[in-house]
């Protein structure tokens, strides 16, 4: 990097689901954040919903035509890494909040795959 090059940061993370609202809700109760605001699409509908902690924000964003990948055919972009104090109390809240076990747990001992209620993998694992 050269003094020229201009630093950036991370504002936050974006993540397109059916439904915009329910993602954010099921993150903000997953992750004890808070929703903060939405946003509407020009016909005025909330489609952008903002979760966070105060220091990291998430955008849940409703996409109608959004298509959940085929895991553990399709490969991803990207997933979210959540680590837990408890995994297996964590494991039974998450799935009280929507998520689910996928069959496919390639991770052994160290972390458990569940689908987001968009049907999007993360792992959760325990607190290092």
């Amino acid at each position: 990097m050269t003094a020229a090059t201009p630093a950036a940061s991370v504002t936050s993370y974006a993540f397109w689901a059916p439904d915009g609202r329910a993602l954010a809700d099921f993150y903000a109760a997953a992750l004890g954040w808070k929703v903060t605001e939405e946003y509407p699409d020009e016909h005025g509908v909330p489609t952008a919903f903002l979760v966070t902690d105060g220091t990291t924000t998430f955008v849940c964003y409703t996409a109608k035509r959004f298509k959940a990948p085929e895991w553990p055919r399709d490969e991803l972009p990207f997933h979210l890494d959540l680590a837990f104090d408890d995994v297996g109390t964590a494991e039974r809240r998450l799935i009280g909040l929507g998520a689910t076990k996928p069959d496919h747990q390639p991770g052994g001992a160290y972390w458990t795959v569940l689908l987001d209620p968009s049907g999007k993998p993360f792992c959760i694992s325990a607190r290092s």
